[in-house]
């Protein structure tokens, strides 16, 4: 993880950490390395999510852009996947999104997609950050004719709406089903497709004010959907989050089928039809037991990355693979998109349905969910920068371990996009783990303040 880049690309609360300063030199730096690499002026791709400083940092990054000569396409309001796909279909240069993704509607943040619609590697990231905070070389700034242009992009929106809905075949007539577009991104584009597809959809939070993005809504607070599901008539529910990226699905009997969950149904989809690739999924090492086991029963092979899009896709670029994802709903179906798509989930995940003829319910079955507990523990950059090194740490969770025993497992890790250290615990039984999640992450955050305040103390 970067200086200024994390997991996923920049966070931060939005004219604060976030500031515009900040945005126009990354814009800067961005165009400058993308220049150096095509030899020529770029032309680059900007898209946003319906948070209220979205504009203002539009306004600051196109700055940046123009100012050292790239020419800059606007197209609004889009989910992040769709400015990926775009990126592509105009043959633009690059394209960055201006979204945080789940995160509250204060925060903002800067995903860099390159002309393949994949993000900018590592070392592209660590150049831009050299540009920015270590001031390798100035800024080419230029003047006059030098200067880039913008534009506003046309007829994007249904450009992308088309790719999605060549993607799965037939249409979804038939289907009832409730959809909660988190008053994010998905309120620019849901619409339209569900309309081409033909279901009878239902809209939930579809009115985004700017400030209600993700607010007790959206696939983070999937339980208002279950709650509105139970004995409602529909087939089933899609939740999305703030830039349409993740989707989570709810059943008709109001259960959560989750990212982990929707993975097992496409696998074994896919496999059915001889088209999963590798006859693999890739997930990560925070995915659920059960779709481990499902993996073993159904004779399919499971690779498991680091927690992070980017990790999955490393992998699934790398070897070939067409399906994985996380269980958070950020799901990526190689065969039509370069990144995670939840609308491209959600519609695939329907076509299936419709197909089977089967319940919801009954297409998750496939896999056994076991119960899991996630703490989180508040903690700034020195408590994680800790967390991997202290042993006082390693213990605290090696007995942890001894406790479970082989029915469980017990996952700590340092969030790459919050302040925070995620204690993830399954096992058979939700009390007992439930209470040794909050042992746990009360023990973590006694042992790595404590750390803290040693290193103030001696002056690090």
């Amino acid at each position: 993880m970067g200086r200024i880049f994390g997991t996923d690309g920049v966070r931060g609360i939005a004219n604060t950490e976030l500031s515009c300063k900040l945005v126009m030199n990354v814009g800067r730096a961005a165009a400058m390395v993308v220049a150096e690499q095509i030899g020529r002026k770029p032309v680059i791709l900007i898209g946003k999510d319906t948070r209220i400083s979205s504009d203002m940092l539009e306004a600051a990054l196109a700055a940046g852009l123009t100012s050292v000569g790239a020419d800059v396409i606007l197209a609004g309001v889009v989910p992040t996947p769709a400015l990926s796909c775009l990126v592509v279909k105009s043959h633009a240069d690059a394209g960055i999104m201006l979204s945080a993704s789940h995160n509250p509607y204060e925060y903002n943040g800067i995903k860099i997609f390159g002309p393949e619609g994949i993000k900018l590697p590592d070392a592209a990231e660590f150049e831009i950050e050299q540009i920015v905070l270590d001031k390798v070389k100035p800024y080419s700034l230029r003047w006059g004719w030098e200067l880039g242009r913008i534009q506003q992009g046309e007829n994007l929106i249904e450009t992308y709406i088309d790719h999605l809905c060549s993607a799965v075949e037939g249409d979804l007539s038939g289907l009832r089903v409730l959809v909660d577009c988190s008053n994010g991104s998905a309120c620019a584009t849901a619409g339209e497709l569900f309309r081409h597809l033909k279901a009878d959809v239902t809209f939930l939070h579809n009115q985004p004010t700017g400030i209600n993005i993700n607010r007790d809504c959206g696939s983070t607070h999937i339980n208002k959907l279950a709650e509105y599901m139970e004995s409602s008539g529909y087939d089933a529910g899609i939740a999305f989050d703030g830039d349409a990226d993740r989707c989570i699905a709810v059943d008709e009997k109001g259960n959560v089928v989750d990212g982990d969950v929707i993975m097992a149904i496409l696998a074994t989809h896919l496999k059915e039809q001889g088209k999963l690739a590798g006859n693999t999924v890739v997930a990560t090492v925070m995915s659920n037991l059960g779709l481990f086991k499902f993996a073993r029963e159904q004779e399919i092979h499971l690779e498991a990355t680091k927690v992070g899009d980017r990790y999955v896709l490393e992998k699934m670029l790398k070897s070939g693979y067409n399906l994985g994802g996380e269980q958070s709903g950020h799901l990526i179906l190689r065969d039509h998109m370069s990144t995670g798509d939840g609308q491209l989930t959600a519609i695939t995940l329907l076509s299936i349905l419709k197909q089977s003829g089967k319940r919801l319910s009954e297409l998750a079955s496939v896999m056994e969910v076991y119960p899991q507990v996630m703490v989180n523990v508040q903690a700034d950059a020195v408590m994680k920068s800790q967390l991997d090194v202290d042993p006082g740490a390693k213990k605290i969770i090696e007995d942890a371990k001894a406790v479970l025993g082989p029915d469980g497992r017990i996952l700590v890790r340092a969030s790459g996009t919050e302040p925070l250290i995620r204690v993830m615990i399954e096992g058979h039984n939700k009390e007992e783990i439930a209470a040794l999640a909050d042992q746990v992450a009360d023990q973590l955050k006694e042992r790595l303040s404590q750390n803290e305040d040693c290193k103030k103390l001696e002056g690090f």
